[in-house]
Order: structure tokens, then sequence, then C-alpha cells
């Protein structure tokens, strides 16, 4: 067989002026010698990596409000403009950061906000159908979250963008990883306008749906009927497979944990101007360097 390489970063270098292009293809160079390890200090797996002053985020004093600022520039004066959405996220590398970071930007959105409750049950059935199951209880199940699985509280406004984490109709451009605008909080279901993807400003209704997480780690079955969506505003590295945006604001209050996770955060964005970082060392403090997690033997 013959095996094909990539040769031209589309993301950078599509579309690109002649003005450009030559910046754009020293960025590309760049983020392919961070994915192949080739940009590093000294150890084998987890590399030092020295982010460049141009590319940095200053701490102000509250990490939170400085990404959020750098990514979501006048958000409120924004918040009827569907390309603002569309071309921006701030990227995290666990769910529980992505969490705070959405739950913080939430409460600046002006009005009413709705809360969303999951249902959880288990699906392992106990061999005494007489016996309770007390380990796996609806309590338990509700602390559960994990990436592809809404959370068990979801709260929600109108006007907020979220993406879906399940394909409901390809037909109506409903899929896994399409991105929404919130236009309506029902009872039984939501009504949204699609920002992303071939049905841009289609209006569309999201149902419940009961949920199965697909992790084998987990030891036992549970499902979870809730809203298939998450809330937009910052989403976990992995999560952002396949994205493409103009403003990227990557967040590190703790570092990158698994092969390939730094190159697929900084290869998101469209150009180097609209990639921003924040890293927080375990003082609380910014600081210029972070992890980048390469396995050699990958590519052996």
């Amino acid at each position: 067989c013959e095996i094909l390489t990539m040769s031209k970063n589309m993301r950078l270098l599509g579309g690109a002026s002649s003005a450009d292009v030559e910046q754009r293809r020293l960025f590309s160079e760049c983020i392919l010698g961070v994915g192949d390890g080739e940009i590093r200090d000294d150890n084998d797996n987890d590399l030092e990596l020295k982010i460049p002053s141009d590319l940095l985020i200053s701490n102000s004093g509250d990490p939170l409000a400085s990404i959020v600022e750098s990514t979501y520039p006048q958000l409120l004066q924004n918040m009827n403009d569907i390309t603002y959405f569309q071309n921006r996220a701030i990227l995290a590398p666990k769910n529980s950061i992505v969490n705070i970071i959405n739950d913080y930007m939430l409460d600046l959105i002006p009005g009413e906000e709705k809360t969303y409750l999951s249902y959880d049950t288990p699906l392992t059935q106990n061999v005494d159908s007489q016996t309770v199951d007390d380990v796996h209880t609806p309590e338990f199940l509700n602390t559960i979250s994990m990436s592809g699985l809404p959370n068990h509280k979801l709260r929600l406004k109108v006007g907020v963008p979220v993406m879906l984490l399940r394909n409901l109709n390809n037909k109506l451009g409903l899929c896994n990883g399409t991105r929404l605008i919130i236009t309506r909080l029902g009872k039984r279901a939501l009504e949204g306008k699609i920002i992303s993807r071939s049905n841009i400003r289609d209006q569309v209704f999201i149902p419940r749906f009961s949920l199965t997480p697909s992790d084998v780690r987990i030891p036992f079955k549970f499902q979870r009927r809730q809203f298939p969506i998450m809330i937009y505003f910052a989403m976990t590295i992995n999560k952002s497979r396949g994205q493409s945006l103009k403003h990227v604001g990557i967040y590190l209050p703790s570092p990158v944990f698994s092969h390939g996770q730094l190159y697929v955060a900084i290869s998101r964005v469209t150009s180097r101007k609209g990639l921003k970082i924040l890293i927080i060392d375990d003082d609380g403090e910014d600081t210029i360097k972070t992890s980048n997690v390469v396995y050699k033997e990958v590519f052996h």
C-alpha cells in the first residue's frame, strides 16, 4: 500500500491571502512541531513548552474574568449577534474546569434562569428483586459527570449558546457537535436557532432523551433522561475536535494529561492572532510554561 500524508493545513492556509500566507505557514509549522513533540526542552513524555508572549493572557488577579474578557469581549453587547458565538470558544482540559467557566458566564447573562434536572436510573437488576439497590441510588447517579453526557443539573437562559451531544436528526442538521442559540425554554422541549454547519438560522426543537453513557471505565450501566446539550461558552479540548474557530482562549489551571491534547487545542484556531492562552501554576499565579504530552512511540 502507499502511505499518504497531509502536507497543507487547510484550517490555516485555506483561503489565506498572499499577504499573510507566509505568517500562517510558519504558525502551521509551529503547530505541527507541538504535535510531533519537536518543540521541547528535555523530557521524553511530559514536555515543558514555553508559550510566546504574544499568545499569553495576562492574569489580572481573577483568571476567570481574564480568560472570559479575552475570548468574549463585550459579551452583553453582542448577545444578539449569531456570528459572535459561531467563531469563538474557551477550551480547557477537564469537564470540571469547563463547568466552572460556563457557570461563571451564565451568571453574567441577564434574564430569567430555568433549571432542568435529569431523571437517573440504574440499568442493572438485583438478583433478589426484593432487595433495594442502595449503591446506585439516584443521588449517587446524579453526581456523575463525564464527556458526552449532559449534566444532571442544567441551568439555561434565553440567548445562551449550547452544543448538541447526540445525533438527533441529520436532515435537520441536528448532529453531535451542532451549535445552537436558545430562543425559548419550554417544560418538555427547548427551542433553538442553529448557528453552525449547513442549517444556520433554522429554528428547531430539542426534546429530552434517555441517554446511556458509553464510557467503558464505568463498571455499571445507568440511564439519564435529560436534554442532550451542554452550554457552549467553554468546552473540553477533546470535545473541540473537528471545530474551526476564529477566536480560541485556552485556559490551563491544570496541565493537559493525554497525548496530543495541547496540539488539538491550538490547532482549532484559523489564525495565530485568534489564539490566546492563560496558564495558572499551583500557586494560582500565571506562568509562561505548560506541559505537552507526546508519546513518540505512537508515530512509529
